[in-house]
């Protein structure tokens, strides 16, 4: 069922959720579970009154809150991981096209099943925009899915690659990386308390040093990173995620990390004291997102460089404390190329 009007949304929740001021009570889970939380959900994307779609949309997350399905970053697992203190996992990061809320709900059971611990649900700047799901709209499809399956505890909602438009950079610098600012504080207000900036798209491989190469990156990189610190809300540290190599670019290397890291710490520095800056680095090391498509249609073996991945990831957490280096475009990597990244030391997949 789509709700069509409050009135009969008011009189589907009547005693299965109640209303308190800012939050809402949850009577009977069982219930919840069951079909309405199926309609409130069909309700938040699918119905064609406004006031019915943000009703809904409120309702999911506020029950979500109650039955403890939070949205949270996942800031203190990566600085545990860049101490050392927990290793031998990777943590998944998944993105989700479409059919968001059956999708999610055989990932969380899955993840139940298996006794998973972390996994991050992300959606893309160019996502967003093809597949017309806002930020608020896709983590209500999360949320009520981890309620559906009894998911409980952290929620890691993750803004993939918000990234700079190269062509628009090129011609309004300011307006772009204001775009992806406003993005940013849309995704924020929905629960996202994970962001990875990507601005790699703007490294000019023709100057003559890494440090030229990676300028306008790390400086980017900065700036959206104080951005972030000013609408975090109180009390959360969101996880911000840096990219110095393009995804279906050349391999990263670590002399391209360090230049990065030197830059963006400083320019960090310029824009407030004490400022934390990122918990990882996405990095390139062979592939490409959607695989490459040979001439019979299937999609070509991808050649990982693992050891790059490795050293990479190393060199993150020794001298930067962060949790390690992200892979990008795994979608399409063979079942058994996975068990390398944790034992790679990978941060996220």
């Amino acid at each position: 069922m789509i709700f069509s009007s409050i009135d009969q949304l008011r009189r589907a929740i009547e005693g299965i959720l109640k209303i308190e001021g800012d939050n809402v009570r949850v009577l009977d889970e069982k219930k919840l579970r069951g079909s309405l939380i199926d309609h409130l959900v069909y309700s938040a994307v699918l119905s064609g009154d406004a006031g019915v779609k943000q009703a809904a949309r409120w309702l999911i997350r506020r029950a979500g809150v109650t039955l403890g399905v939070l949205p949270s970053s996942i800031q203190p697992l990566y600085e545990a991981m860049g101490r050392g203190d927990v290793k031998g996992f990777t943590v998944p990061a998944i993105n989700i096209r479409g059919l968001t809320y059956e999708t999610a709900q055989a990932i969380f059971r899955a993840g139940l099943k298996g006794g998973v611990g972390p996994i991050l649900f992300e959606i893309a700047r160019s996502e967003i925009g093809y597949t017309e799901q806002r930020p608020d709209e896709y983590a209500c499809a999360i949320t009520a899915a981890a309620i559906k399956t009894g998911w409980r505890g952290p929620l890691f909602l993750q803004g993939d690659h918000f990234q700079i438009g190269v062509k628009k950079f090129a011609v309004e610098p300011r307006k772009e990386v204001d775009s992806v600012k406003e993005l940013i504080r849309e995704a924020v207000e929905a629960g996202f308390y994970n962001i990875d900036i990507d601005s790699s798209t703007v490294v000019d491989l023709s100057k003559p040093t890494e440090e030229e190469q990676q300028r306008s990156n790390f400086t980017i990189a900065a700036d959206i990173t104080a951005f972030i610190r000013q609408v975090q809300p109180k009390g959360v540290e969101i996880s911000v995620g840096g990219e110095i190599g393009e995804v279906g670019s050349k391999n990263s290397t670590v002399g391209e990390l360090r230049a990065f890291m030197g830059g963006y710490l400083e320019e960090l520095a310029k824009r407030g004291k004490g400022l934390k800056g990122i918990s990882k680095i996405s990095v390139q090391t062979g592939t490409s997102h959607g695989g490459v498509v040979l001439p019979d249609g299937s999609i070509a073996k991808v050649k990982l460089d693992f050891d790059t991945l490795q050293t990479l990831s190393e060199a993150a957490r020794k001298e930067y404390g962060m949790s390690g280096a992200v892979q990008h475009g795994a979608s399409t990597l063979p079942d058994e190329a996975f068990d390398n990244f944790p034992r790679r030391g990978t941060a996220e997949v």
